[in-house]
């Protein structure tokens, strides 16, 4: 089995060398390369390195697959190269001139969600765990009852499901100041000033346990625990504000008063001003994402399974990032993630299908480390690999994706984190869901392999290619 650096070399050599990248950064998922001169790249090349699980031009991007873990690897290997540096902010230069305006704004959004994503699903995996033991079944077998649980692991496992979406303010304003060019941990006292205990607690003020603090008779000041667009909007004002001022404090002066002022200026602006508006908007986003979620007779999931996957291949579905922080924060659970889950697992289904149904080696020994891709979670080997390339397996992986989303919605499956689905996702039901999840998972994949083996697939399509 090749080494990282070894695969991080080949990597170089197929995209045309180090003096062939303009700039190179990675997601949750994909190395992330913009080229000088895209007939260099060897495509074939690419797609035969080990551990790459696909690959395809996008957004005016060479996109890597590797995987989630695999991909933060790879890439600290490239980066030993001579393609760093400056390198970084050319990439955010160029890419933010792809696309249009909404499209710009989702790959800034995933820009800054995709580093705090890791602790959210170790969050949700805490909270999934805490579901398990708290089970009276479980907790029989060490003699005990709901009521009877020691008072001090409760705290503990409060600490461990609490603490990230309490400082949650802080983590988006680090990464937001990393993303535009600032100094992280300004971002980050930005952020935790946000959630200061001075502050009335955000939730405290929700239940009837607190009071705002009234400024100058009608701004509500309170803390922002567990919100995302108020620091958000602060981090990304504050990074323009220290950049803006470094260019004009001289250099003796520079360390005392642009961090100085850049705290003073924001957090009073975020107080009463970005604070108070933005999350109103979080509110109306927040009852927006109800509403369709709430839709009767499993319409919610039927809409949401068959289109997200469509989504998906557009590259804005980071948006759903925000969706899922904000119905874990202020519902304590996620029932966007069972029908997503169904929505990727079917394009599994349609992959695997292909697989067993083409005599083609070639396309079989594609179809099925996508197949299994898919069901680890990452559907881009599969979506942009195999279905998409014939088409009619990628419509009937959507379907599979509507019925296993309509299912979904009607048990009220609810994931206690993000981020994480099929197989790895199994670890967000232990809380009495398993079943539920488990036979969720099999509609979809059962109803896009069928689909795809008896009216989406056949061999002529290979030689049509």
């Amino acid at each position: 089995m090749a080494s990282n650096a070894q695969i991080a070399k080949e990597v170089l050599e197929a995209v045309g060398g180090e003096e062939n990248i303009q700039s190179i950064a990675h997601c949750a998922t994909r190395l992330r390369v913009m080229v000088h001169d895209k007939e260099k790249v060897d495509v074939d090349a690419v797609e035969q390195i080990e551990k790459v699980k696909g690959a395809f031009y996008n957004s005016g991007q060479y996109q890597i697959i590797f995987g989630t873990g695999t991909v933060n690897r790879i890439y600290e290997e490239i980066t030993k190269y001579n393609v760093d540096g400056t390198s970084k902010s050319e990439m955010k230069e160029e890419t933010a001139k792809q696309g249009n305006t909404f499209q710009r704004a989702i790959r800034t959004f995933g820009d800054v969600f995709v580093p705090i994503i890791p602790v959210l699903v170790a969050t949700g995996l805490f909270m999934g765990l805490r579901g398990l033991v708290m089970q009276e079944a479980i907790l029989s077998l060490f003699g005990l009852t709901p009521e009877s649980v020691p008072e001090n692991f409760i705290l503990f496992t409060e600490v461990l499901t609490d603490t990230a979406f309490i400082f949650l303010p802080a983590l988006v304003a680090w990464s937001t100041f990393r993303v535009f060019g600032g100094t992280p941990v300004i971002g980050l006292v930005l952020g935790l000033m946000l959630v200061s205990p001075a502050l009335p607690n955000a939730w405290e003020v929700a239940a009837g346990d607190a009071s705002p603090i009234p400024f100058l008779g009608f701004i509500p000041v309170v803390g922002y625990q567990g919100s995302v667009l108020p620091a958000f909007i602060a981090g990304i004002l504050g990074a323009k504000l220290e950049k803006a001022l470094r260019k004009r404090i001289p250099e003796a002066l520079d360390l005392i008063l642009t961090p100085f002022l850049v705290l003073l200026v924001m957090i009073a602006a975020a107080l009463l001003a970005i604070g108070p508006v933005f999350h109103s908007v979080e509110n109306w986003i927040f009852a927006g994402t109800m509403f369709l979620l709430e839709l009767p007779l499993g319409l919610s999931g039927l809409l949401i399974g068959f289109f997200n996957q469509i989504i998906v291949i557009t590259g804005v579905h980071h948006i759903f990032n925000f969706m899922e922080i904000q119905l874990l924060e202020r519902l304590g659970f996620n029932p966007f993630n069972p029908i997503i889950t169904g929505a990727i697992a079917a394009q599994g289904g349609a992959a695997l299908a292909v697989g067993v149904k083409t005599k083609s080696k070639k396309l079989k020994a594609l179809s099925y480390p996508s197949a299994l891709s898919a069901f680890l979670g990452i559907t881009e080997p599969a979506i942009f690999g195999i279905n998409l390339r014939y088409m009619k397996p990628f419509v009937m992986g959507l379907i599979g994706g509507g019925v296993s989303g309509f299912l979904a919605a009607i048990m009220g499956l609810k994931a206690t984190g993000m981020a994480i689905t099929v197989i790895p996702g199994t670890l967000l039901y232990l809380n009495g869901q398993i079943f539920g999840y488990i036979l969720v998972n099999l509609i979809a994949i059962g109803t896009a392999f069928v689909l795809t083996y008896l009216f989406g697939f056949n061999d002529e399509m290979v030689d049509n290619k």
